[in-house]
């Protein structure tokens, strides 16, 4: 390869003949960056490595060829069509020396940029991001967050996302329907019309959130009629209600079991326990970035945004408040008591194949199945008051999409 580094003009010889590269820019010169990493790459344009001597003496020596093209690559990674195929430890240096040259700051070559490497590495690139009242982080870098496509685990906790927010698109791409294991979708103001926005690909399409074992939706206005719209996680294991509008007794119980096939827990569950959430991959130190430079954006706009935001999401918020308020209010009876108590963690999991396997579950009211049975017979001597006729009746037609259903199917389509 020939250069003529005045006009910045590149000539390849491939297979024998030399051409000329005019439809590549290559990125400018940068001054060197410090580097945080302890590693011994440090990026910079000169191709020498200057040490000293155990006398104290300056010693130069040339960089390696494999550290030149690791940095014209790191330079101009935006250029690249695919890492696909190369080596992890080669993908991990190359990463390493585009965050040193600060290339995943820049808004419009980060997306593509950390889009290259989770194709190419997926899950080491980013297995864990916890994003726990961070919310002006997930607004600010949406488009980079999207390319993260391998996440086991995602805690939204206090993101202000509302009944219906962007990234409710990514939760439920096909692109995470394998990996994604454990979200945290609490303090949000999610309502029944934001969980019913949120399942809504999984419910009318059969795509997205395949593997969810654990939901985390405490903190939110949510009722128990939006239980029937988790009946469409197959995996779910765990589920996190605290908070929510769902009032703690039998009858919660017992719908959550027929429903979901989850029983309470009378201890929380360690799943829900967040303080060891945290975030993990490659691209760890990049949304230390993130956040870092966020924090340096000037004050009135960080205020505005802050501003809008907080319209957005605290008028939802007002109902928890108020029952926070009025449940702290006065001195309760030593039942009440232990019932608020129970309230504060309403922790649901799914009991193992092991472990009896009743068609009822424990603490149920039991007249309430008995009656159940009661009725299920009745219902099958149906057929002989009909004029004695030995057919069933007409079976009962699969759920039917109701007018906001549809609606919602337009947008996802």
């Amino acid at each position: 390869m020939a250069s003529n580094m005045d006009s910045d003009v590149i000539y390849v010889r491939e297979r024998g003949k030399l051409r000329r590269v005019s439809d590549i820019v290559l990125a400018p010169p940068k001054p060197a960056s410090s580097c945080r990493r302890t590693n011994p790459f440090v990026q910079r344009k000169e191709h020498f490595v200057f040490t000293y001597n155990a006398e104290g003496s300056l010693r130069y020596s040339s960089k390696s060829l494999f550290d030149i093209a690791l940095l014209f690559i790191a330079d101009n990674v935006h250029h690249v069509d695919s890492l696909v195929g190369f080596p992890e430890q080669i993908g991990d240096r190359l990463f390493t020396a585009a965050e040193e040259n600060r290339v995943f700051l820049n808004p419009d070559l980060s997306p593509k940029a950390l889009q290259l490497f989770s194709d190419a590495y997926g899950g080491m690139v980013l297995g864990s991001l916890c994003l726990r009242n961070r919310f002006p982080l997930l607004s600010e870098r949406m488009d980079d967050i999207k390319t993260f496509h391998s996440l086991k685990s995602l805690d939204l906790f206090g993101c202000r996302l509302g009944d219906n927010h962007e990234i409710f698109l990514h939760l439920t791409s096909s692109s995470l329907a394998s990996c994604l294991i454990q979200l945290c979708i609490g303090a949000n103001g999610l309502s029944d019309v934001g969980l019913q926005r949120l399942t809504a690909p999984v419910r009318m399409k059969r795509k997205g959130l395949d593997s969810l074992q654990y939901l985390d939706m405490s903190d939110n206005p949510i009722s128990e009629s939006a239980l029937r719209y988790l009946k469409c996680l197959p995996k779910l294991q765990n589920l996190d209600a605290s908070r929510t509008s769902m009032k703690f007794g039998t009858r919660l119980k017992s719908t959550i079991w027929e429903m979901l096939g989850l029983i309470y827990s009378e201890k929380p569950l360690d799943a829900f326990d967040h303080s060891t959430c945290k975030t993990q991959g490659w691209a760890e130190q990049v949304v230390n970035q993130w956040e870092t430079n966020g924090a340096q954006m000037p004050k009135q706009k960080k205020l505005e945004e802050s501003r809008i935001s907080a319209l957005r999401f605290f008028g939802r918020q007002k109902f928890i408040r108020e029952v926070l308020n009025a449940s702290s209010s006065g001195e309760k009876p030593a039942a009440a008591a232990t019932t608020l108590e129970k309230e504060q963690h309403l922790h649901f999991y799914k009991p193992s194949a092991g472990g009896g396997g009743g068609s009822v579950p424990p603490d149920a009211d039991l007249s309430s199945s008995a009656n159940h049975q009661v009725r299920t017979s009745k219902r099958k001597r149906l057929p002989e008051r009909w004029g004695g006729s030995k057919t069933s009746p007409p079976p009962k037609r699969a759920s039917v999409l109701t007018a906001a259903d549809m609606d919602l199917l337009d947008k996802y389509v």
